[in-house]
């Protein structure tokens, strides 16, 4: 290069430039801030320091570069410098290097470290999962970057509404939110929380509260080759409707991205602003999550906030809908009297849908209070239209199983049950009812094993105890291994219902009447209209032979729920014991008219109990042609059911039998039951049913019950001699 008289050097910009040096330490500079930068964030990482720390360091580095860009410059005329292009060069390679393995190393290490035992501990599931081939997401807990904690619901309520926008669109399969949930603040790699949820794609995001403003920052990742597909950054003013601005804009993004079409209905719905008030919006999605927890202090506190999210606006329907969700679910869990929870819900979900007629959240509460009014085919209208709204929304698949079971459609039961559970595949309640579902068919172990699988997922919530507890006791028939489970139940919730009553039913199997008079008396001071708990002292009654106490809580039971439970049977043997056939008739005439209509009848699992007992009394009325229909569509019935299920056939093949004059094939049928571990109520059978009259004095039938009772009192002696504090163990998972 030539220099002209002046001393001032010639030949193009980028050759000055390069011998000034500038270009080297310009590179140099870049990569070691860069270096630098990956250190900081190790270090935000690992001591958790404020991410202002991290934003003033990126400032003061880019205000850095000028700087050094104009150093290298004047020292390079002055001929100050002392790195050479190679030496330059050397450095630049060292600092990417060194930066990069930094980072590796960084990522390595969050993959490494999981954010509690839920996310490691529960393992994908496909052996009941169901196919859909739509474009799958799961929407991970967004990440609170003011760092104030009392931000932390209002952030969790912005996720639940983004999953709830994306849930209303059809063509997605989207995980709910109990899943996600297991999933906060983990460090498991994409991939790994995707197998997990069984997802294609993730979508995470954060949110910052700063004043009167909000700033939301969303991204979309394939799992599959940890690819962005899509971000956004969000930063508006606060208030409710920019929140559920925000939320639309973001489901139509990612349904954009995935390629899903959204119908004119869908996107009309998604521009619906549930409500004005953020008062009332922060205390929907609390009340959400205490419902979600399903114990009675849990419940308790969720109905308080909905009734806050509802004072706030009072036209606010989803609110609403929760409310009457929660009062329900009190009921159910016996925490309230059911009654009053229903009388009081049917006005919350009349207001919801006056409000939103097209609100999937009060069509599926519908669907559940019609439920438990003994309306299945009302309630599966209702839950099948809550599926047609939102066909993401897992509870009202969970609950349309249960109809369907009634119903007595068990393979589309079970199917229904496989379907809220690919929705929502680690919520503690929904694997619960697939378990349900998989043992009405008789698979037990499969059953137990979804109970497990609840466990894993949340070990606190004394409802998965309560249905091991019963899988012991009904389907094994192994009292004694059954009530270590009740106890526990008990102990995290001690104002848990059937902790007490099943605890009650078990012992009173167990021939321990003491024991169980105390726990049902226990049970019926928390819901005095449990219904289970009048029926099981009736039989406790009769069993002493306190005829008239037996009677006496028989009628409490049957005026509650006439359908439900073992009152009817009580109340018919007490009239045909009196020679009142007209009057054991019109029990049925009012609790199952269906069975006495001209048609023949439709049996199923709700009423096939009643219709076996029915028989005995046409046989005694002499309308044996009605009976003989009966025990042939029972007989079909049983063929479509397990023996052993909660709400199984029990022995009443054997009661067909017998009814039908076929004392030899009964009594066969007697000792299959027997062998198969059938003990539900073996007392009553062994000495007060009349439906097996016929055959009570025959030897095989004392033989079948000899056998039965040395085996319970082995389970008694086993139950006794074993220590107070032993844990409980389900294949593998241990509990004290």
């Amino acid at each position: 290069m030539a220099e002209t008289p002046t001393g001032r050097e010639t030949g193009s910009a980028w050759t000055t430039l390069h011998r000034r040096k500038v270009v080297q330490w310009g590179v140099a500079y870049a990569a070691g801030a860069w270096t630098l930068m990956q250190v900081l964030e190790y270090f935000s990482g690992t001591f958790d320091w404020p991410r202002q720390i991290q934003q003033l360091s990126t400032l003061i580095l880019l205000i850095g570069l000028p700087v050094v860009v104009v150093l290298a410059w004047y020292h390079g005329e002055r001929g100050q410098q002392r790195v050479t292009t190679s030496e330059s060069a050397i450095l630049t390679l060292l600092l990417l290097l060194g930066g990069g393995a930094l980072s590796y190393y960084q990522r390595i290490g969050e993959a490494e470290r999981i954010a509690g035992p839920t996310a490691k501990a529960v393992q994908p599931d496909a052996s009941t999962g169901t196919k859909d081939a739509r474009p799958s997401v799961a929407v991970l807990p967004f990440e609170n970057r003011s760092r104030e904690a009392d931000d932390a619901f209002f952030v969790d309520g912005i996720h639940d509404d983004i999953l709830t926008q994306l849930s209303k669109v059809g063509a997605l399969r989207v995980i709910s939110r109990t899943s996600v949930e297991q999933f906060r603040d983990t460090r498991l790699p994409t991939k790994a929380i995707a197998d997990q949820l069984g997802v294609n794609c993730i979508l995470e995001g954060g949110v910052q509260r700063a004043g009167d403003r909000v700033r939301i920052h969303v991204q979309l990742i394939d799992a599959s080759r940890d690819a962005h597909l899509w971000a956004e950054s969000y930063d508006r003013e606060l208030s409710a409707a920019n929140l559920f601005a925000i939320q639309s804009e973001v489901a139509a993004a990612v349904a954009n991205a995935l390629e899903a079409v959204l119908t004119p209905a869908e996107r009309a719905q998604a521009r619906v602003i549930p409500t004005q008030e953020l008062q009332a919006w922060e205390n929907y999605h609390l009340g959400q999550r205490w419902l979600a927890k399903r114990t009675s202090a849990a419940l308790t506190a969720s109905i308080a906030h909905f009734e806050k999210a509802i004072a706030a606006d009072p036209g606010f329907a989803l609110a609403h809908a929760g409310m009457a969700s929660a009062l329900i679910v009190q009921g159910v869990y016996e925490f309230v009297p059911m009654s009053t929870a229903l009388a009081r819900a049917e006005e919350f979900i009349d207001s919801a849908l006056a409000l939103a007629p097209d609100l999937a959240e009060a069509h599926a509460t519908l669907g559940l209070l019609h439920s438990w009014r003994n309306n299945p085919e009302r309630a599966a209208v209702e839950l099948r239209r809550a599926i047609e709204l939102n066909p993401n929304y897992a509870p009202a698949y969970q609950w349309y199983s249960g109809e369907l079971w009634t119903l007595g459609r068990l393979d589309e039961a079970l199917q229904a049950a496989e379907k809220a559970r690919s929705l929502d595949p680690l919520s503690v309640i929904i694997n619960i009812n697939l378990g349900d579902m998989l043992d009405a068919h008789g698979r037990v172990d499969e059953a137990l094993a979804a109970y497990r699988r609840a466990l894993a997922i949340d070990p606190a919530l004394p409802v998965t105890y309560t249905n091991i507890g019963v899988v012991y006791g009904v389907t094994k028939g192994r009292f004694d291994e059954g009530i270590p489970y009740l106890e526990k139940a008990a102990e995290l919730d001690p104002n848990y219902v059937f902790a007490y009553s099943y605890r009650g039913y078990q012992y009173l199997n167990l021939g321990d009447d003491a024991r169980a008079e105390h726990f049902l008396d226990r049970a019926l001071q928390l819901s005095p209209e449990g219904v289970q708990t009048f029926d099981w002292l009736a039989t406790l009654h009769l069993y002493r032979g306190e005829h008239a106490k037996a009677q006496d809580n028989a009628r409490r039971s049957f005026a509650i729920a006439p359908r439900e439970g073992w009152s009817i049977k009580l109340l018919r043997n007490a009239e045909l014991a009196a020679g009142n056939w007209q009057a054991a008739r019109g029990l049925y005439a009012k609790a199952f008219p269906e069975l006495l209509e001209a048609a023949p009848p439709k049996i199923d699992t709700a009423n096939f109990r009643a219709a076996v007992d029915l028989v005995l009394v046409l046989q005694k009325t002499g309308e044996l042609e009605r009976a003989g229909v009966l025990l042939d569509r029972s007989e079909q019935f049983i063929g479509t059911t397990s023996r052993l299920a909660w709400r199984g056939y029990w022995i009443g093949d054997v009661e067909i039998l017998a009814l039908r004059g076929r004392k030899d094939d009964a009594l066969r049928a007697l000792r299959a039951a027997e062998a198969s571990g059938w003990r539900t109520f073996w007392r009553y059978y062994r000495d007060f049913e009349p439906n097996l009259a016929s055959i009570r004095s025959e030897p095989g039938f004392k033989a079948v019950f000899a056998d039965i009772e040395r085996d319970i009192a082995r389970q008694r002696a086993r139950l006794a001699a074993r220590p107070q504090d032993a844990p409980l163990v389900l294949s593998g998972i241990a509990t004290r």
